[in-house]
């Protein structure tokens, strides 16, 4: 089985599971994200506000660099439960 399958999702009702806790758990950091750089860009407008403004991009950037790496955790642990399936396939014949 190789990564980034769109069958893998569909094994059975654990990988599903798993595949939409990882949706979840992408849309809340995406959302993260855009709310980061959102509220940095809006606090540029006031000078005294620079140094959060920058950090606030820094996390956003954070939340960014989450999303890929949350995408290849998901389809790692997709591979090992295919791999445990088919395991489980060979002893019981």
């Amino acid at each position: 089985m190789k990564l980034f399958r769109h069958h893998t999702r569909e094994l059975n009702a654990n990988t599903r599971r798993v595949y939409a806790a990882f949706e979840i758990a992408h849309t809340a950091v995406d959302f993260a994200a855009a709310l980061s750089f959102l509220v940095g860009s809006i606090l540029f407008f006031w000078a005294e506000w620079e140094t959060e403004a920058i950090w606030l991009f820094v996390i956003g950037s954070v939340f960014f660099m989450m999303k890929p790496t949350l995408r290849l955790i998901r389809e790692i642990q997709l591979y090992r439960m295919g791999n445990v399936d088919k395991l489980a396939d060979r002893l019981n014949d």
